[in-house]
């Protein structure tokens, strides 16, 4: 590993703790900006591992939560049924996901101006549901029906092409579906823990062969970086989003997806 390498995992990392829990996709940020860095690893497995980062800050941030609901699973209906929810919505990522694994690998996360697109497109939908008048019938993530959670499970799927945003994704059908907008943030955070995490062992299983010792150092960079920025930003979403809804991240897709398509254009 040199200087440079090791400050490019450094940027990548912070940016996957920046932008993984926001409907701006982190995956598309990263992807882009380790194209134009020059950024190369083998299977595109860095961008996958790093997540870890971000997995085990919303662990750590929703400890509480978490143990709580494990203790009350045996003898609370509800937290029973929340549960239920959160695998179900997991249920179809897990199908597309493995299935198809490598055209996502291989194709998709090689086609940044697909990503750009993906990030305008996203951020003119984002800015379009922020401004409907909907009128909420879910506040509370505990009380959402099973059928719900596997509407927005699929909702989550589309975020297999890079730049839609799997946060963005599942925010934007949970709302159309009559949730409120922190109940909405606060399921995808839910639901991203399953989600990533089975990502993470998947991604980890099938590059097994590939991963050596010096790629696995920038990993821990770039996990580190994400887990720091990754645990701030979870804190302070929920009150964000409440207060301000998500116009500020469907114009920064739109910024974003232009300036990267420029760059595309102008270096290649």
């Amino acid at each position: 590993m040199n200087s440079e390498t090791i400050a490019d995992a450094l940027i990548l990392g912070l940016i996957e703790g920046l932008t993984e829990f926001l409907p701006v996709s982190s995956t598309g940020h990263i992807l882009l900006a380790g194209h134009f860095l020059g950024f190369e690893n083998p299977g595109r497995t860095f961008e996958v591992l790093i997540q870890l980062g971000a997995i085990l800050a919303i662990l750590t941030v929703y400890s509480g939560r978490l143990v709580t609901l494990g203790r009350g699973v045996r003898r609370d209906p509800k937290a029973r049924r929340f549960v239920s929810a959160i695998l179900l919505a997991f249920l179809p990522a897990v199908l597309i996901g493995v299935l198809a694994h490598d055209f996502i690998k291989t194709v998709l996360f090689e086609t940044p101006a697909l990503i750009c697109a993906m990030l305008i497109l996203g951020g003119i939908v984002l800015l379009w549901v922020d401004r409907l008048v909907l009128k909420p019938r879910y506040t509370d993530v505990m009380d959402y029906p099973l059928s719900l959670a596997l509407r927005i499970g699929l909702f989550q799927c589309l975020a297999m092409v890079p730049g839609v945003s799997r946060s963005g994704s599942t925010i934007v059908g949970a709302l159309l579906m009559g949730t409120d907008k922190r109940s909405a943030a606060e399921f995808s955070f839910f639901l991203a823990m399953p989600t990533m995490a089975g990502a993470f062992a998947f991604d980890l299983y099938k590059n097994r062969d590939i991963i050596d010792a010096s790629q696995l150092g920038l990993v821990a960079i770039g996990f580190v970086a994400s887990f720091i920025v990754a645990v701030l930003v979870v804190r302070s979403l929920l009150d964000f989003v409440s207060k301000h809804g998500y116009a500020l991240f469907g114009w920064w897709r739109i910024l974003v997806g232009t300036v990267g398509l420029i760059g595309l254009f102008v270096f290649g």
